[in-house]
């Protein structure tokens, strides 16, 4: 096994994902290495391997779950099987996708898993029919499934104040996680104060190694979504959590592989995305407010936050990572328009 000590996080979670792509290529009919190779430079591999889980769920789902093949594994699969589906056939595994049983349990999948599992077959079909390795693309008559977007949670103010509040002193949190806090309040208030303060996702969050941080000119390098390297700027309040946390941090003693991490856990290895937000789940439940806190809410909260003092969409697509600004303005729409109506009297078109 390669030795990754001495990589990023970035790089060693692309070496995972790369490894669990292959294992996952082994279990998949043999043409489908034709197609995954073809991503090999567009693709991240935490996307390939998306990809290729919901490809073989659709194999599954034809082999154990339909009346349309009589086989007995997946690898039996092959090219020409591909056009032997109308999109009436696609159109029922959608419906199935919805609810199915596994292993005495029910599986859901929401408006937006079922849209990324469409779109991986798509993706798998519009490559073979490209190169008139298949003569039917039935995937192309299914309708993408809508997204009936949500209202975003954000916090306001006040619950800010006392969910910081809350990490630094500790109050409202159970006996069993009073005797944790002590040694880990300056880590978990540098952590959530930096997300609230900078609206990193939880994933950038984590990534983080010490030599990111940048106390001259307050700024962070983060890994954004798709591997492009990022500057994210924080205020006096980051700052100084962040600092003081940097003490303390130089007394730990990280596992192997985990030195450079920004972020450690009791067990001296580097957070992961769900300890993350396990942390925001406890803190939460000291906070005096019925709405369901997550890491992606503290993101909302920060461009929320960040809008209204700036009315610069653009600004906050740019901060917040956003490749396109129209997903910025999806998210942030009812804000856009609350600053158009108040607008509305600004022109005089004669004057008094």
């Amino acid at each position: 096994m390669a030795d990754t000590s001495s990589k990023t996080y970035t790089q060693q979670q692309n070496i995972k994902y790369s490894q669990q792509l292959t294992s996952l290529l082994n279990e998949l009919p043999d043409f489908c290495i034709q197609y995954f190779d073809s991503l090999e430079y567009t693709k991240q591999p935490r996307t390939k391997v998306a990809y290729a889980m919901d490809i073989k769920g659709f194999f599954e789902y034809l082999c154990f779950n339909s009346n349309l093949f009589n086989y007995e594994s997946i690898k039996e699969f092959n090219i020409n099987d591909l056009e032997k589906l109308s999109g009436h056939d696609i159109n029922n595994y959608m419906r199935y996708v919805k609810a199915y049983s596994r292993d005495g349990s029910v599986v859901t999948n929401s408006e937006k898993a079922a849209k990324r599992k469409l779109c991986s077959l798509r993706g798998m079909y519009n490559f073979f029919f490209r190169y008139q390795l298949i003569t039917s693309n039935p995937t192309q008559l299914v309708d993408m499934p809508k997204i009936h977007e949500q209202a975003i949670t954000r916090l306001d103010v006040n619950e800010v104040s006392e969910f910081l509040d809350n990490v630094e002193s500790g109050n409202k949190l159970s006996l069993n996680q009073l005797k944790r806090h002590e040694k880990l309040k300056n880590r978990d208030l540098a952590l959530l104060t930096l997300m609230l303060g900078t609206g990193i996702r939880v994933s950038e969050c984590v990534g983080l190694d010490i030599n990111d941080v940048d106390f001259d000119n307050d700024r962070i390098k983060v890994v954004r979504k798709g591997g492009t390297e990022s500057f994210v700027y924080f205020g006096d309040e980051v700052h100084e959590a962040l600092f003081n946390y940097l003490q303390e941090r130089k007394t730990l003693n990280p596992e192997p592989g985990h030195e450079n991490a920004l972020f450690i856990s009791s067990k001296n290895k580097r957070l992961c995305v769900r300890s993350v937000e396990l942390l925001v789940k406890k803190y939460s439940q000291t906070v005096t407010t019925v709405k369901h806190i997550t890491p992606h809410k503290l993101r909302s909260t920060y461009g929320t936050n960040l809008y209204q003092e700036t009315k610069d969409i653009y600004l906050v697509a740019d901060v917040l990572g956003h490749k396109d600004v129209n997903t910025t303005r999806k998210h942030y729409a009812e804000l856009v328009d609350e600053n158009k109506r108040k607008a509305r009297n600004a022109v005089h078109l004669r004057k008094d």
